[in-house]
């Protein structure tokens, strides 16, 4: 069972974790948790993320309509600006508990300069965060945003927005918040990479072992093998599932 009071706290937590880590400024980004099948604790429109209290949170319903007990220190406010977008990836996947909307500037920065993140190279990232696509531009807190993602959250665990930021989830809205933190880790490194004039990329072999490890520990989307084959470029999904299935395979026997 939820234990809602720790949600509310972990929440605020992951806020200041955001703002002393500049991945939001001022009052942007916006975080959600599924308390149920129908209610989602989400945070407040137009305060400071950094700086909330536990109850100022706000409890939704699927529909986005603010439902629960009121307190008086939630009582005039609305829920997230974004929260459409929030709500479209729990109704997309019951498998997410958690949700994490941040600016992060470096990620950001490469969407607008048009580099991707399809192609990654760092191993880390290609484990924990798989293939992470980039949206055509939308306009914040829209239902615009909302159909951007909708497709895209089925298949991903992070997704940037064009020229505005990431969203990431999880089955728990502390392990989203993680894949933020590697999300922002990430770009930083490929921006140094390409400032340095060249990124070399990792041979298939070694992507095919990666596969096969995010696979091994519970990372992979259904459909992985098709978008890792589309993004470097590796030989005939059915070939490159064979491979990791035998990779995996021998991977666990080092185990046993």
């Amino acid at each position: 069972m939820i234990n809602e009071h720790a949600l509310r706290e972990q929440i605020c937590e992951i806020g200041r974790l955001m703002h002393e880590n500049h991945y939001i400024d001022a009052t942007s980004g916006n975080i959600s948790a599924r308390l149920d099948a129908n209610r989602i604790l989400a945070t407040p429109s137009g305060l400071a993320k950094g700086y909330m209290s536990p109850d100022q949170l706000i409890i939704v319903d699927m529909n986005g309509n603010k439902i629960g007990p009121a307190t008086s220190a939630n009582r005039d406010l609305k829920p997230t600006s974004e929260l459409l977008m929030h709500l479209e990836c729990y109704k997309q996947r019951s498998d997410v508990q958690g949700v994490v909307h941040a600016h992060p500037p470096t990620s950001v920065a490469l969407t607008v300069a048009g580099i991707g993140f399809d192609s990654c190279v760092i191993p880390e990232a290609i484990v924990i965060l798989g293939v992470i696509p980039t949206t055509p531009y939308a306009t914040p807190a829209s239902a615009e945003n909302r159909d951007a993602i909708r497709f895209l959250i089925r298949e991903h665990d992070a997704i940037m927005l064009a020229y505005h930021g990431s969203l990431t989830v999880a089955t728990s809205v502390w392990d989203a918040y993680m894949r933020l933190e590697s999300l922002e880790h990430t770009a930083k490194i490929m921006f140094m990479a390409h400032q340095l004039g060249r990124v070399t990329p990792l041979p298939p072999n070694q992507i095919e072992k990666l596969i096969a490890m995010r696979e091994k520990l519970g990372y992979a989307r259904p459909g992985d093998d098709e978008r890792f084959r589309k993004a470097y470029g590796l030989s005939h999904s059915d070939e490159m599932e064979d491979r990791i299935r035998d990779i995996v395979r021998q991977t666990l026997s080092e185990f046993l």
